[in-house]
């Protein structure tokens, strides 16, 4: 046992080797706090979107920097912070964790987990704001992003590092498309992020399942802001989306998100900058409502081969009121996107699912990136349809029609039979030349219209069981169009049409 005189001299010594360590720290106080928002004096040094952190641990952004006061956003319960309060500045920009690991998991606008599986281990931690690659970062958008919609991947297609807006009234079908693209992407290289903005969270809680039942939970991460969270988490909640999908951008692998919705996200933005008492312009939104979309969507895109070749593709999704495209943050994101997928209510309310407009649709990149077999295959497809929709609602007064407008409608109706899929039931993209090339070519012309659904199934039945090799030859040709190819395909539909008997009431 150590007598006092050895306990006296190791005392003396840890007495002796302690050298006091100066940490300045900057503190500043709450002046006054309300719906989320609090404005401090004493951060003077303070910078713009730096995190601080309140006496009770909650976290908040430097939004604003006036020349007394700090426009602090809270990020979380605001309700046991009180005036006079110590505010601390941390000295960091914003950042949220990223790791493999999220793959799977259910997170918060901060990266957090919320689906009781336990915490994450994050190998880093990612800003959620970045500048946008440059030019010369970038390269050609030249690969495809199969969304197994045949509507979108004949006529409007998507390739990766694209931004291509999903915009129509509310209940048309727009997170449908977008969650029918997840689901697609079951070979597990595009790894998906779908963001909820403002949403009610049984809808989110809807999504999950969906996913977890088609197996495609495996490859996607979900960050959720509710319309029950603050707006300073709905606002920063597609930023944190982005972050991930960069992270994943920039380690050379390919990364799909899906932001839902974009007109939620001004509106929580809105609602921020009112609190924080910036001037009011066009509908109250504030002056940088633009910027507050094109810095983010600039954040997608398909990066050069020096830097990985990776690349982030971008699905934002808008609501629009009435069908009013030219309204204020709908023209703000279609200017700052590649294309859009216009639904309209009209045609999802006729049965026509997805209901895709092909007048007011576009895809101003896709279409190099897409498969040559199917680029061949669909032809003219979106002129058909254009013109078909056109005819349609000519054909409406009764008037007598000629041999080729009568013609025309006949195979405008089958095709547009032809691209009518369920929900949650992707077409893969084999699938998809077989069938366009039926209709496009007349093989069906002679099928009613009530009767295309039944011949298409027991089409791609024949086609799989009569041509099973006919992946691998595709694959072989590098998806080009060749004369074989066709001669199978030719073959194969009139060789099951002469077998085809329409089925007659009470058959199945």
């Amino acid at each position: 046992m150590p007598d006092a005189s050895d306990i006296t001299k190791g005392l003396l010594d840890q007495v002796r080797g302690f050298k006091p360590r100066r940490e300045a720290v900057e503190v500043g106080y709450v002046e006054d706090i309300g719906d989320g928002i609090a404005r401090v004096t004493g951060l003077d040094n303070v910078r713009s979107q730096e995190l601080v952190e309140f006496r009770n641990g909650t976290p908040g952004i430097a939004f604003n920097l006036e020349e007394k006061y700090v426009g602090v956003i809270i990020l979380g319960d605001y309700t046991d912070i009180k005036e006079r309060d110590e505010v601390r500045g941390t000295g960091e920009i914003i950042s949220v964790p990223a790791s493999d690991a999220m793959i799977g998991r259910v997170l918060d606008a901060l990266g957090r987990p919320i689906d009781g599986k336990g915490p994450i281990r994050a190998e880093q931690h990612v800003p959620i704001e970045r500048i946008a690659p440059g030019v010369i970062e970038r390269k050609n958008v030249e690969r495809p992003v199969q969304t197994g919609i045949r509507a979108v991947d004949a006529m409007f297609p998507i390739g990766r590092g694209q931004r291509e807006l999903i915009i129509g009234d509310r209940q048309t079908g727009k997170t449908a498309i977008a969650v029918d693209t997840i689901i697609n992407q079951d070979d597990g290289d595009l790894i998906c992020i779908y963001v909820a903005i403002g949403q009610k969270r049984a809808q989110v809680a809807r999504v999950v399942a969906t996913l977890e039942e088609y197996d495609a939970l495996s490859h996607t991460i979900i960050v959720v802001a509710s319309a029950s969270d603050p707006a300073a988490e709905q606002y920063i909640a597609p930023y944190t989306g982005c972050a991930l999908g960069e992270y994943f951008m920039d380690s050379g692998r390919d990364a799909l998100i899906v932001y839902d919705d974009l007109s939620k996200h001004a509106w929580a933005y809105r609602q921020v900058s009112l609190l924080l008492r910036r001037p009011p312009g066009r509908e109250a939104y504030p002056g940088d409502v633009f910027y507050l979309h094109s810095r983010l969507l600039e954040r997608a895109a398909q990066l050069s081969d020096d830097l990985g070749g990776g690349s982030l593709t971008a699905l934002p999704i808008i609501e629009t009121l009435l069908g009013d495209v030219s309204a204020y943050i709908p023209t703000n994101v279609i200017s700052i996107t590649d294309g859009q997928l216009y639904l309209e209510s009209d045609l999802f309310y006729t049965g026509v699912r997805p209901a895709v407009n092909t007048g007011l649709s576009v895809s101003r990149v896709g279409g190099s990136a897409q498969r040559s077999i199917l680029r061949r295959v669909a032809g003219r497809l979106r002129l058909d349809m254009a013109q078909y929709r056109s005819l349609a609602a000519f054909a409406q007064f009764g008037s007598d029609l000629d041999k080729t407008t009568q013609q025309q409608l006949d195979r405008g109706q089958r095709l547009q039979e032809i691209l009518k899929q369920p929900q949650y039931q992707p077409t893969p993209l084999i699938d998809q030349v077989a069938l366009l090339y039926a209709g496009t070519q007349g093989k069906i012309d002679e099928v009613d219209p009530g009767q295309v659904k039944d011949w298409e199934h027991r089409f791609l039945e024949y086609f799989h069981a009569s041509h099973p090799d006919f992946e691998e030859q595709v694959i072989a040709a590098d998806y080009a169009y060749t004369d074989e190819l066709e001669a199978v395909l030719k073959k194969a539909v009139d060789e099951f049409n002469l077998t085809w008997v329409e089925p007659t009431d009470g058959q199945t």
